[in-house]
């Protein structure tokens, strides 16, 4: 029980944003490794990048901020990562000649 109450009471738990904001920015990743599903070219460049931008800068502010916040940084590592095997996936991709 007392496990649990330091975690409760933890300045980064789940009484704070600093747990919740993470959380549900894995929405991000789940979405991404769903997209891995698709045609190359229904991956969105423009998207991709932003987000690639996007988690980027919010890992340097997850390194940055005080107490640091590990589980919002490999969310964001985690989400450039994703977002960027899309791009590779989708500059690798050759349309079909039609006929």
């Amino acid at each position: 029980m007392e496990v649990a109450r330091k975690f409760w009471n933890h300045p980064m738990g789940p009484k704070t944003t600093h747990f919740w904001g993470p959380v549900f920015n894995w929405g991000f990743i789940i979405a991404g490794l769903l997209d891995m599903e698709k045609p190359p070219e229904k991956i969105s460049r423009n998207m991709t990048i932003a987000l690639v931008i996007y988690s980027t800068m919010f890992s340097r502010f997850a390194w940055m901020v005080n107490p640091r916040n590990y589980l919002l940084m490999t969310c964001h590592i985690t989400n450039v990562t994703v977002q960027l095997n899309l791009l590779r996936r989708k500059y690798n991709y050759t349309p079909k000649a039609s006929s």
